[in-house]
């Protein structure tokens, strides 16, 4: 496989430091983005700072990191093959107590960070006729929690969802690939020592961990042939619950 320069969103911890990880250790360039400067460079400094591995910090919410994300790709790099946006936030607060500045937080991070970093690395794809998106999604845009208040967070994500369909549409005919990869609960920082409490919402009875991510993350990278999808590796939670 011909060595690739991806783009990860969110690399400051859990999924998006694992994911550049595995494709550092496959041998591809890799950006990795943060909104914080000291851990990204602590994340930097941990992968191993080497010449095919460049971070930049900033808020994906801001049209400018997305831009310079690409522009160091191709300044460093000379290309960029694949973009993980990976950076989100969740968490949880009832619907009558969300106001607008809550919901903001949700739309600029989660959908806002996802369509304008996108629109700023689809330029170079297209002149390269060659490059793959993936979002990060989550199977519960499909499949609702009672008892977990989180209509800022699945509003958000379902729009990503919807936001990958459409460019894979539109850029279809540029050998441009988007997918969403949608996670069910995964062993991360995010979630402190309470992942395992919900192991019953996945048929496998069990949380998922970050290299499960990074590997489907990296068969998509590396696909021709997948665009449009929605890919679950959630252990089942789309599909059901274990209720033994």
């Amino acid at each position: 496989m011909k060595k690739q320069t991806i783009i990860v969103t969110g690399a400051s911890s859990g999924i998006g430091k694992e994911i550049a990880r595995y494709f550092l250790e496959k041998g591809d360039n890799v950006v990795i983005n943060s909104t914080t400067a000291d851990k990204l460079e602590a994340v930097y400094q941990e992968l191993g700072a080497g010449d095919n591995l460049a971070a930049v910090a900033g808020n994906v919410s801001d049209k400018a990191t997305g831009e310079k994300l690409a522009q160091i790709a191709i300044d460093k790099f000379g290309s960029v093959d694949v973009l993980v946006n990976n950076a989100g936030i969740f968490e949880t607060r009832p619907f009558l107590e969300v106001d607008e500045a809550y919901l903001d937080r949700f739309l600029d991070t989660n959908l806002k960070g996802t369509y304008f970093t996108t629109q700023a690395v689809i330029p170079q794809m297209i002149k390269q006729h060659d490059g793959v998106v993936i979002n990060i999604g989550t199977p519960l845009v499909n499949h609702a929690l009672s008892g977990v208040p989180i209509t800022a967070q699945m509003a958000s994500k379902g729009a990503v969802h919807a936001l990958t369909i459409q460019l894979a549409g539109e850029f279809g005919k540029d050998n441009i690939r988007v997918n969403t990869i949608a996670p069910g609960t995964i062993r991360t920082p995010m979630h402190g020592d309470n992942a395992d409490q919900t192991a019953g919402l996945h048929l496998l009875n069990r949380v998922g961990e970050v290299e499960d991510i990074a590997q489907m993350a990296y068969s998509v990278a590396k696909s021709n042939f997948i665009t449009g999808a929605i890919i679950n590796v959630d252990g089942g939670t789309a599909a059901g619950r274990n209720l033994n």
